[in-house]
């Protein structure tokens, strides 16, 4: 093969490798936000169906007309990690009530290409009080508005909607406030990520508790003590989102075959191993653990590091892929961007040195922290900042794979090791 040749190929590996890790970092590319990303996107498209079809199970869609790429990313495991956030200044996480707002919106947009926001808070008005279980959404109320405008931004930035005149923000202050949107109805309906849309679930609910209760008509019946039954099977037992949503048809129902088997288990490990910061093996499942132990297992995710450009270190606790150039996540730790994440990692050397401590001691070196630095992290420099603050940064250390608690003691995980200070090498420094 010429040098020319060679070449090409590695070009074309360094492209898809890039359009992999730009995919799970941002499931949704447009064309109109990062033209560079969707056209890499666009031109490996082939390729990337493929890979993705075939290492984790998940279904990419590239629009090249209407310009994105959405990978449409399932997983097995319930979990809240990755909440959606306010677009505006403050980015907190969405809560039960502004989840609800969202979907009431995106269904309510599908009756239109060309909407303002006094009538679409109107239909959502007129979808709540008709929809059991649903709070009716009271317009006139400024914390309500708050959060429809919350959903409406967030549509937004995904390119659900586009103002064509008038800006969103100046409903918080006025009902009345005139906004005109155009509304991408493909977009919306691409948003939902859930194998077996809601509207295939039993419309009904029962049992269980008012907090269980599923909101805008996810159609599972909660049963009592927990779980929940869909076509009188019992689908689930943990919190958040309910499993029948996310049953995926390809791996078989009741009996599966030894293929079947062998696919979930290659395609929920490599989805952990991508979606997760560290992946613990006394986190997997015996079939996702037997799978990794495996010699086709072991060749696959190395396989799979390797095209989509991450360096796979693999440790008798676990697994962890690391990419070079940060383009495959949407946080980042260490990072200076957060003071919780600025004392989640100056609380990780006491984890490590001190093995497990209690839940007050990790208050007690925030507050520490945050008296021997007054004019850092004033919106903890209150009462109750400290614990206030060890929270945060605990929740930081939880979400990042490198700390758990279990009841009022938390410990560091083996991933905490490589952020320990090497007191030796410091003072041969000084």
């Amino acid at each position: 093969m010429s040098t020319l040749a060679n070449q090409l190929v590695r070009a074309e590996k360094e492209e898809l490798a890039r359009a992999i890790r730009t995919l799970l970092g941002r499931p949704l590319v447009s064309a109109h936000d990062d033209p560079a990303a969707f056209d890499l996107v666009r031109k490996r498209r082939g390729p990337l169906i493929q890979w993705f079809d075939y290492f984790c199970g998940w279904r990419l869609v590239v629009e090249p007309r209407q310009g994105y790429a959405r990978l449409v990313k399932v997983r097995s495991e319930a979990g809240a990690t990755r909440p959606a956030r306010r677009r505006r200044t403050t980015r907190a996480p969405f809560d039960r009530r502004r989840y609800t707002l969202l979907c009431l919106c995106a269904a309510e947009l599908l009756t239109s290409p060309v909407t303002t926001i006094g009538m679409l808070a109107g239909r959502v008005a007129q979808a709540a009080a008709v929809e059991p279980g649903v709070p009716a959404f009271e317009p006139v109320r400024g914390e309500e508005r708050a959060a429809f405008v919350d959903a409406v931004k967030l549509l937004e930035h995904y390119g659900a909607l586009a103002a064509m005149d008038g800006v969103t923000d100046a409903y918080l202050d006025d009902e009345d406030a005139k906004v005109l949107y155009r509304v991408d109805t493909t977009r919306v309906i691409r948003l939902l990520a859930a194998p077996v849309p809601p509207s295939r679930v039993a419309d009904t609910w029962r049992g269980g508790t008012e907090e269980e209760a599923p909101e805008v008509g996810s159609g599972l019946r909660g049963v009592a003590g927990g779980g929940w039954e869909w076509g009188g099977a019992v689908v689930g037992e943990r919190g958040g989102p309910p499993d029948a949503l996310v049953v995926e048809a390809r791996y078989g129902a009741g009996e599966p075959s030894e293929t079947q088997r062998a696919l979930h288990a290659r395609h929920t490990l490599i989805r952990r191993l991508l979606d997760d910061p560290v992946v613990y093996r006394d986190e997997l499942t015996p079939a996702q653990a037997a799978y990794a132990a495996s010699l086709t297992g072991r060749r696959l995710l190395r396989r799979a590091a390797e095209e989509a450009g991450f360096v796979l270190e693999e440790r008798a606790e676990g697994f962890l892929l690391v990419d070079p150039d940060g383009i495959a996540t949407d946080s980042r730790f260490p990072d200076d961007g957060g003071h919780a994440k600025v004392a989640a990692l100056l609380m990780l050397d006491l984890l490590v040195t001190s093995g497990p401590v209690s839940a007050a001691r990790l208050d007690e070196e925030a507050a520490e922290l945050l008296r021997r630095f007054p004019q850092w992290a004033k919106a903890y420099q209150s009462d109750g900042g400290g614990p206030r603050l060890a929270a945060d940064a605990l929740e930081v250390l939880v979400r990042f794979g490198l700390a758990r608690r279990t009841g009022d003691r938390v410990a560091a995980l083996p991933a905490a090791a490589r952020y320990r200070v090497d007191r030796a090498a410091v003072q041969e420094e000084c």
